[in-house]
């Protein structure tokens, strides 16, 4: 999970400490860091391409302000972040586990009902994701983190500021990651208004992926899935019934026919029949398949990277010998 710091990797960044990488995203790269108190936070810094772009810069500090107002249960809030800095950062709540697509890459797909108890939470940090006047933009199974305790979704609302205004169908502008194929709604591939119905596409989508590996338009090209995407149905032949309909009602091409996230979490509870709702079974280690649950109670129990030393200082220059 966690990789050693090269020798070009800050030190410090704002008040944090860093320690280690965890990885990179289509902003930059992601540290773990620690606060002046030993707080493990993921620091994410921006790209160098990206921190000279004024329009970036702006959309930067937008974005991430709206992003601090969230606070749910399943998220993985921004506590800090300075927009002018140079380059720019945030700092995350550091959630210890593993992403969501490693775990299906490492394990392969779900059984139903942790696929609907998952849906439960992604839900339900969606409710508190909208409250703060966010839209994810980006839900994807990398920016979903698995916790004993839940998920936890990251990076919401961050995509905005990358994205550009004029290529709406593009993917990537500079390198810029705007959307992920597969996973973005229509609205977002044809340029129209993007509201909280596309983040609960993307939840379809996502659902489709966990129960089965594959995306509800298959596999290929970007562009391939993009047109998919606006113009065909999504297949939806292997995901068991009982989350077939709810997937389904999801990726409705319209997105005023899709149901709010309010409505859906309260399908996704009425689906696993438990007593306790779906999210009071996200409070148990075993929400999880066994062996995924297993592999994040080793990494949640597993001790942090110590803070390496601060890099030598070059030693003063000499004085010049008299002539």
């Amino acid at each position: 999970m966690f990789e050693d710091l090269s020798p070009g990797d800050p030190r410090l960044v704002g008040r944090y400490r860093i320690v280690a990488r965890i990885g990179a995203g289509g902003m930059g790269q992601v540290y773990l860091g620690r606060s002046p108190g030993g707080r493990p936070v993921a620091v994410k810094v921006v790209r160098p391409e990206l921190a000279g772009d004024p329009d970036f810069r702006r959309r930067f500090a937008r974005e991430t302000a709206a992003a601090r107002r969230v606070n749910g249960a399943f998220t993985a809030g921004v506590v800090d972040a300075d927009p002018e800095g140079s380059p720019p950062w945030l700092a995350t709540v550091f959630v210890p586990g593993m992403s969501l697509g490693t775990a299906l890459s490492e394990h392969g797909p779900w059984p139903e009902q942790p696929t609907l108890v998952l849906g439960a939470g992604l839900a339900e940090a969606l409710e508190a994701i909208h409250a703060a006047g966010v839209i994810h933009r980006d839900l994807k199974p990398s920016n979903v983190l698995l916790a004993v305790d839940g998920p936890r979704v990251i990076d919401f609302g961050i995509s905005r500021a990358v994205e550009t205004n004029t290529q709406h169908t593009q993917l990537t502008h500079v390198g810029t990651v705007v959307g992920t194929p597969g996973f973005m709604s229509p609205e977002q591939l044809t340029g129209r208004t993007v509201g909280t119905p596309s983040d609960v596409f993307s939840v379809g989508a996502v659902l489709c992926y966990v129960a089965t590996g594959t995306g509800p338009f298959g596999t290929g090209p970007a562009n391939a899935l993009n047109f998919r995407t606006v113009y065909e149905a999504p297949d939806l032949s292997r995901v068991p019934d009982v989350l077939r309909g709810i997937v389904a009602d999801c990726l409705v091409q319209e997105p005023e026919r899709r149901p709010g996230v309010a409505a859906l979490l309260d399908r996704l509870a009425e689906a696993v029949g438990s007593g306790r709702g779906a999210t009071g079974l996200l409070t148990e280690p075993e929400w999880m398949p066994t062996v995924v649950a297993q592999e994040v109670r080793e990494q949640t129990s597993a001790a942090l990277p110590a803070t390496p030393p601060p890099l030598p200082t070059a030693p003063p220059a000499l004085p010049a010998a008299p002539t």
